[in-house]
Formats: structure tokens, sequence, C-alpha cells
């Protein structure tokens, strides 16, 4: 019983390291792991740290503001009262005076600074976000090439082994018509230089993808699996509207709030500003000017007050910041534009190489024909072997122009689906 049960675990164990081992990626997966593991990422969290900041120091300015201030002065001269009553004698106060008093302001009525500059932390803020979507959007374009790149690497390996297979066939044809005297040892040597020359291409293929890899492997933050499966993705699926959503776009509109919020800052600051405050302290003198003996006061009221010198400049920042909206009006325009440019010459590239795909089985197939009739020629001694080989490569260069159209035609597809997202 025991025996059994070691057993049955020892199953089970393999077959989940083989399950483990089964790695299979998709190209939305290479995608969402690069956003994750960009090291820009963390950024979106010091940009909302550093918003919330900004606003709760915003915030306390509706808290009471207190100052403590001294000074002493000396003036050339004082108040004096010139009467002349006999018994009656009135000193005038020294020219030395001093003062030492805290100070304490409650906002009332800012005019909308303050609510004026929250949003206007905010609106920026929400650029600094954009901006950082749009630098990691254009990570999918760098996964797509590489990943479309491994899946090609992939088909060609795939192909390369069958030529191989087939290579060897003709290999093993040929030493048997040197026995039967239809062919020679020059024919056999041409059949290995091809070989030879197969197998310099597989070292190149295994070395590219092994480069692709690495390289995607740094982008998403993992390792991946030199077996591992990648999943060619499904082109219907896969097919992109022509409707422009791009991260930038969401960008320009941000720019466009961010500029409203400082017009709204722009009309707040010339508004004026009402508040309570207190003072209390000691003086000499204090609030009676003839007393010329240290004594404490207090004073409290309200105070209005209103800087009229930014009016000077106000109509040229409202133009100024029509002139800024502008520019971000005609930045969106180019980057429309130029994507429109765009998105119809990839629907061709995408048409291009569907149609191509219709006639590379017939191809191959025509090949297929061409390289049999060839090798019957061969053993009959109607053909040289160097003929054969011309058109057994001729096959299978035709097979490798299908691999390529097909992956052409996904990156076509993913390349319009970046373009409008």
């Amino acid at each position: 019983m025991k025996l059994k049960l070691i057993l049955l675990l020892a199953i089970f164990v393999g077959m989940n390291a083989i399950y483990a081992t089964a790695q299979s990626i998709t190209i939305d997966e290479c995608q969402e792991k690069a956003a994750a593991n960009y090291p820009a990422i963390a950024q979106y969290d010091v940009i909302e740290q550093t918003k919330n900041y900004n606003i709760a120091n915003a915030n306390k300015a509706y808290l009471p503001q207190g100052s403590l201030n001294a000074q002493g002065t000396w003036q050339s001269d004082v108040t004096k009262i010139d009467l002349n009553v006999p018994g009656i004698t009135i000193s005038s106060i020294d020219k030395d005076q001093y003062k030492i008093f805290a100070e304490v302001n409650q906002l009332i009525w800012d005019g909308g600074k303050i609510s004026a500059q929250k949003k206007s932390v905010e609106a920026g803020s929400e650029v600094e976000k954009q901006q950082l979507s749009s630098e990691i959007y254009k990570l999918r374009e760098r996964v797509n090439n590489l990943f479309f790149g491994i899946l090609l690497m992939d088909r060609q390996l795939t192909l390369q082994e069958v030529f191989e297979k087939e290579l060897q066939r003709n290999y093993n044809n040929v030493e048997t018509y040197i026995q039967n005297g239809v062919a020679n040892q020059a024919d056999l040597s041409a059949v290995k230089v091809e070989q030879l020359k197969v197998s310099q291409q597989r070292i190149h293929l295994e070395s590219t993808r092994d480069a692709y890899m690495k390289m995607l492997s740094v982008l998403i933050g993992e390792p991946i699996d030199e077996n591992a499966t990648f999943i060619t993705p499904d082109p219907e699926s896969a097919f992109a509207s022509p409707i422009i959503n791009r991260p930038e776009l969401k960008l320009f509109q941000a720019q466009e709030n961010a500029i409203e919020s400082q017009r709204s800052l722009l009309k707040a600051k010339n508004l004026p500003v009402l508040a309570a405050f207190g003072q209390g302290g000691f003086g000499k003198p204090a609030l009676n000017m003839f007393d010329n003996e240290f004594s404490p006061y207090f004073i409290g009221g309200l105070r209005l007050s209103w800087n009229f010198g930014n009016l000077y400049t106000f109509n040229n920042d409202k133009k100024k910041i029509e002139l800024q909206k502008r520019a971000v009006d005609s930045q969106r325009d180019t980057f429309l534009h130029n994507l429109n440019m765009q998105i119809p010459q990839q629907q061709i590239e995408i048409t291009k190489f569907r149609k191509t795909m219709q006639d590379d089985d017939e191809i191959i197939q025509l090949q297929k024909l061409i390289r049999e009739a060839a090798e019957v020629k061969v053993e009959n001694g109607t053909m040289s072997v160097s003929d054969l080989v011309k058109e057994i490569s001729a096959e299978e260069a035709a097979k490798r122009a299908k691999t390529l159209h097909e992956i052409q035609y996904l990156m076509s597809i993913y390349s319009l689906k970046y373009t409008t997202n």
C-alpha cells in the first residue's frame, strides 16, 4: 500500500514538473508584464503623493497664520502738544521706541485662490500621469517586434529541421546512386556542402532567437525558458478598429485642463482678500502714545487687502494662456494628422500580405512537384545532383516565404492596433 502511494506521489510530482516546464507565452501577457515591470511605473505613486502633499499644503492656508515680530526705532521727531497751562506739564514721548508683538491672521475669503490652486495642482498631476502613460504605451511596439521576431525564428527553425531531413534523405539517395553508377563523389559533395550551409543557418537562427528572448525577458522582468512556446495570436481577434484611442489624446486633454486651471488661478489673484487678525504685545509706547513705559496692548479686527499690481499684466497673461491652449490644439491636430496618414498605409499592408499568402500554398505545391520530378530525373541519370539541390532549395525558399508573409501579416495587424489602440 505504501509503495502504491509513493508511486502515485511520484507520478503526480512528475506531471506537475512537466506542466510547470511547459511555459506558454502570449503577446498580451508580455505587454502587460512589460508595462508592470517598467521602472518608471513607480512614478505613478510619486506623482500621486506629491499631489496630495501640495493639496494638503494649500489647505493649510485656511488655518490661523501666526507671526512674532520685534522692532526698535529712533525717529527724528515725535508728537508734541504745545499747551501752556499754569501748573500743568505735558511731557513729550521719547524718540526711541520699541515694540514686540505676536499677530494671528485668519483667512475669511481669498477670492477663490486656494480652490484654484488645488485645481491647478490636480490638473498638473494628471498631465504628469498621462505623460507617463504615453511613455509606457510605447513599450508595446518594442514587445511586438521582439515577440514576432521570436515567432518567425521558431517557424524558420521548424522548417530548417524539415529541410535538414530532406537533404539527408537525398544524401542517402546519392550514396545509392553512386553504388549504381548514376552519380559520383562530386554529387555527394554538393549535397554535403548544402547541408553545411543549412547547419550554419540554424546557428544563426538559434542565436537570433536567443538574443530576442533575452531582450524580451528584460522587458517583462522574468526569465523565459528556452523551450517556452510562443502562442501565435489570432489575427481575427487582434484586428484593430480604425478609431483612434491613443493615450496621447488623454494627455492633450489633461494639458488643456491644466491651462484652464491657470486661467481660474489668474482671475482669483486679482480679487481682494478678507481676513480677521489679532495682535498683542508690549510696546514703548503701547496704544497710549504719551506713555513712555513698556506696557501690554491688544488690538483685533478685519483686514481687507487688494493687490492691484496683477492688473497691469492681466490681459497679457490671459493672451499667454490662450496661446498655450492653441499650441496644445496644434499638437493634437498634428498628432492625429500623422496617425490618419499611417492608418491607410497599414491597412494596405494588411491587405497586401493577405493576398500574398493566398498564392503561397500553390507556389509551395508547384515547387514540390518540380522537386519530385527532379529526383526522378536524377535517379534516371538525366539531371545533375547540383540541379536537384537547387530545386530542393527553391522549395525551401517558398516555404520560408510563406512563413515570413504570415508573420508580416500578423505584425501589420498589430502595428495598426498599436497606432489606433
